[in-house]
């Protein structure tokens, strides 16, 4: 059964596809990100692209198109100067310059919503260039 999860703010709907894949990486770690994108014509935030548990970083930064919003989540994995494994999922909400105008309003009236269904989330971040989201900065966020 199909079900999709509104967003009370902009009447977007989250799909299912979206909350099951989130859970499948964030407990499972069978995924290293997802790349989502809002369908303007169906007003539902779907999946773009899946990044495999092999991928990395850099793999999800190339993926991100250079004139169009997306909303992404990264699952970083490190190790402590204690020497503990650990994880913490990102939020990153991209935001070219060069995207439309009215892209850049539904995403950003829409993430919220988004946030409230993907639960699990340690850090956000926000970009309209790669150097804003450079894996250094992830680094330093997730210490």
């Amino acid at each position: 059964m199909a079900m999709a999860f509104k967003m009370a703010t902009t009447g977007m709907r989250v799909t299912e596809e979206c909350t099951s894949l989130f859970l499948e990486m964030k407990w499972k770690k069978v995924h290293r990100y997802i790349v989502f994108k809002i369908d303007e014509n169906s007003r539902k935030v779907t999946v773009d692209k899946v990044g495999g548990a092999g991928e990395n970083y850099h793999d999800l930064a190339a993926s991100l198109p250079v004139d169009d919003c997306r909303y992404a989540v990264f699952d970083f994995d490190f190790v402590t100067v204690d020497n503990c494994r650990k994880s913490k999922i990102f939020f990153i909400y991209w935001s070219p310059e060069a995207s439309r105008i009215r892209a850049k309003i539904l995403y950003a009236t829409s993430k919220a919503g988004l946030r409230r269904v993907l639960e699990g989330i340690h850090y956000e971040l926000q970009a309209t260039d790669p150097t804003e989201m450079g894996f250094d900065i992830i680094q330093d966020r997730a210490k």
